[in-house]
């Protein structure tokens, strides 16, 4: 079984330039946890998940010693709303992992489980064409091994 038998061609993408406002509301009713950051071209420059978008809302090292080594987690949540109106260029995650379409199905899974990801954009030339995740994967071979035991 190779990528291009399981991924997703119906991807929800974002461009660097789009509102954080505007990608987070895709990811909350499409119920994704993250989306690939392409270009004009459909090329794959990047990842914007729901980890990068919470992990902008940490307090950093500094703010940490100006409140005395005790941040207030829940004065920060109030940070979200000004993290709306950042751009997807950035947060996003820019060394992005990728896969061909005639990669081996368990050899993708293996890239996901050593870089700790749960989905992982399939590319051709540079240029995004779907997308798969682990959970495709599992689903994948739990129907071909009950099709044929």
């Amino acid at each position: 079984m190779i990528v291009k038998d399981i991924m997703n061609t119906s991807v929800k993408t974002a461009t660097v330039d789009a509102p954080i406002k505007d990608i987070a509301s895709i990811m909350c009713f499409n119920k994704i946890s993250g989306v690939p950051v392409v270009d004009n071209e459909d090329k794959l420059v990047g990842v914007l998940s729901e980890k990068d978008i919470l992990r902008n809302m940490f307090p950093g090292i500094e703010e940490i010693i100006d409140e005395g080594g005790s941040p207030d987690f829940e004065a920060h949540e109030n940070d979200y709303k000004n993290l709306l109106d950042k751009k997807a260029g950035d947060i996003m995650t820019n060394a992005v992992a990728s896969v061909s379409p005639d990669m081996p199905v368990l050899k993708a899974a293996s890239i996901m489980c050593v870089k700790k990801i749960r989905r992982i954009p399939v590319t051709e030339n540079d240029k995004l064409v779907g997308i798969i995740s682990i959970g495709d994967v599992h689903k994948a071979l739990f129907q071909e091994n009950l099709i044929n035991p």
